[in-house]
């Protein structure tokens, strides 16, 4: 591939998007139309799975291409380890310029990213043109700005409310009862800011070489705040009820977490997190609009991904680190050039995939030794499968899933199995009637979770 012929490479990402929250997917009670014609423009893949169902981990596998649980990644609690290129390093060591905007997580114990969001682990990953965001709890939570973000609010006078908004939820325990609107307008929640400052970016960006842009929105992550603008388009809307489930079959563990909502607050938090996701929509919008009104259209790749998703009341849970399928299963679409539209895949991916196949669109070779797959070929039409299984952990379970089962080995020595062919809300855990199907799967297990020195 030549210079002039590299594509630009746009990658947006949400926090915490559960796989069918899309209308696209079969949400009919949810407004998403920019992220459904991005859909019908390429490949919407129906079997993402995240490699780690919780931020840090998730984007740092993203990052390296390497199963977190490789790099001893189990929870928050983690960095990108120094000796591991990330992918955004290649692409500038290739030639790309490579901008960010929004949340990172490569780096989530140390809080503070640096006035313009530029500090100097940035660099490092590979950035060439960085505004690394705060979270929307990172941003909260703090006595003082920690980030671009909060310094803006600052500016704009609205720092000390929204602080003072996020205590009150913080004391509630950030579900119960914290769901109510976000005491900012619209265009200050961070969200708008992140997606204007990603339209700025591409208005500016030079057009002598390509460019990967890594727009990371922090929504629809809880608390469930989003602007009273766009609350207001659902607060009636008929979202579908949770996924019971008694506490049979579930680990202690994860029983201990469930929350007790009545079925009407579980629908305010439904309905909140739909216009969450729609105010995403709406800037993702926005953000295809100014590659096209640069025009470089043609010539730029559009991923859409989330890091994992959202039990959102699912057997009484909340949020993300289990191993079910809402916290699991995450968008992701693909469309640009060299990539024919209007399809459904159902093809088992990771998210890590995202890694090696942003790189392989850009002309570099194949880096060694990667857990991650290239999905170039299922991009282009000419395969329709991927993966057999797909693996992903934390520092309570370990799990793989293919098409049809899912077996998860948790730290107590508890173990779960699904036929989600026939259960695909995971009610039913098997284990204890499939002997000998939970034997083969551990047996695939050992072998994804086998980390060589």
């Amino acid at each position: 591939m030549t210079e002039s012929k590299r594509p630009n490479l746009l990658f947006i990402m949400d926090d915490q998007h559960r796989h069918d929250y899309l209308s696209a997917a079969g949400a009919s009670f949810l407004n998403t139309p920019n992220l459904d014609r991005l859909a019908s423009r390429g490949v919407r893949f129906t079997q993402c799975i995240t490699n780690a169902p919780v931020c840090a981990p998730a984007r740092i596998g993203l990052a390296s291409g390497y199963q977190p649980a490789r790099l001893g990644c189990l929870d928050n609690n983690c960095y990108l380890p120094r000796h591991v290129t990330p992918y955004y390093a290649r692409l500038r060591d290739a030639g790309y310029r490579v901008g960010c905007v929004g949340k990172l997580d490569l780096a989530k114990p140390d809080p503070y990213n640096g006035r313009h969001g530029d500090r100097p682990w940035v660099f490092g990953w590979g950035f060439t043109h960085p505004e690394e965001c705060e979270g929307k709890m990172h941003a909260g939570m703090a006595d003082e700005p920690r980030g671009p973000y909060g310094f803006w609010l600052e500016k704009q006078g609205l720092f000390e409310a929204f602080r003072a908004d996020y205590a009150v939820r913080k004391a509630r325990g950030w579900i119960e009862g914290a769901y109510h609107d976000s005491v900012l307008p619209a265009e200050a929640f961070e969200d708008a800011y992140i997606g204007r400052r990603a339209t700025e970016w591409i208005d500016a960006v030079p057009d002598d070489y390509p460019w990967h842009l890594f727009v990371s929105f922090v929504g629809p992550h809880d608390p469930f705040d989003p602007p009273a603008e766009y609350a207001d388009r659902y607060r009636d809307a008929a979202v579908p009820p949770a996924v019971p489930s008694g506490h049979d079959g579930k680990p202690g563990w994860v029983n201990s977490r469930r929350r007790d909502l009545s079925d009407d607050e579980v629908a305010v938090t439904r309905r909140q997190y739909c216009a969450a996701i729609e105010q995403i929509d709406d800037q993702v919008g926005r953000i295809i609009e100014a590659v096209d009104r640069r025009g470089m259209g043609e010539d730029t790749v559009v991923v859409f991904a989330s890091d994992h998703g959202e039990m959102l009341g699912d057997h009484g849970l909340y949020t993300k680190s289990v191993p079910y399928e809402a916290a699991l299963r995450v968008p992701l679409i693909a469309a640009g050039p060299g990539i024919p539209g209007g399809r459904t895949s159902d093809a088992l991916v990771e998210l890590i995939d995202v890694n090696p196949t942003l790189c392989g669109l850009a002309g570099l070779p194949a880096q060694e030794g990667l857990d991650a797959k290239d999905l170039s070929p299922v991009l282009a039409g000419e395969r329709t499968t991927h993966r057999e299984e797909a693996a992903s952990a934390l520092r309570e379970f370990r799990l793989v899933r293919t098409a049809e089962r899912k077996l998860v080995a948790h730290h107590t020595g508890e173990v779960e199995l699904y036929d989600l062919g026939n259960d695909p809300d995971e009610r039913e855990n098997i284990a204890v009637d499939r002997p000998g199907e939970v034997a083969a799967l551990r047996s695939r297990l050992r072998r994804r979770f086998h980390f060589p020195p």
